[in-house]
């Protein structure tokens, strides 16, 4: 791989921000998923409200839904975007892994795969945040971009 197949970077190896004035403007959504891994009893103190702080998964979903919004100030050369749609949702694998999903749209010139992950990102930092008093060994791992629509890569599934 040369310098000159990365979009951020220019000629001469300078960071950059892509020029996306040229692109059409099209409906762009992108899903992302992560996992925590934690003890049994903190993830039914999840499930059944018991943590003290509060409703994590509520607390947890705006919390996603912000980072989503805040991408931009967040990872250098995103571009900020206004987004239309962002959703985080939240299940159970086992009695020990939480997974996050998140979802975001935009109708525009670029993606949005940083904003879904950053979404899922941010989402389960905050169920760490709300339960680390009761388990300080809980892992987060596994965030990665599940699906893309829209531009001119077209569709990836992953």
């Amino acid at each position: 791989m040369s310098v000159a197949d990365l979009t951020h970077v220019d000629e001469q190896g300078a960071s950059r921000m892509v020029d996306v004035s040229a692109k059409p403007i099209t409906l762009r959504v992108a899903r992302a998923t992560g996992e925590m891994r934690m003890a049994a009893a903190t993830l039914e103190r999840i499930r059944c409200g018991g943590v003290a702080k509060g409703d994590v998964l509520a607390v947890a979903r705006l919390a996603g839904i912000m980072g989503a919004k805040r991408t931009a100030e967040l990872i250098p050369l995103c571009h900020p975007l206004a987004l239309e749609a962002v959703r985080v949702d939240f299940s159970f694998v086992d009695d020990q892994t939480l997974r996050a999903e998140a979802q975001v749209q935009v109708t525009g010139r670029t993606g949005v795969e940083m904003e879904a992950m950053t979404a899922v990102s941010i989402a389960l930092l905050a169920v760490y945040d709300m339960c680390k008093s009761v388990d300080r060994a809980m892992v987060v791992s596994g965030i990665r971009l599940v699906e893309k629509m829209g531009g001119s890569s077209g569709h990836f599934q992953r």
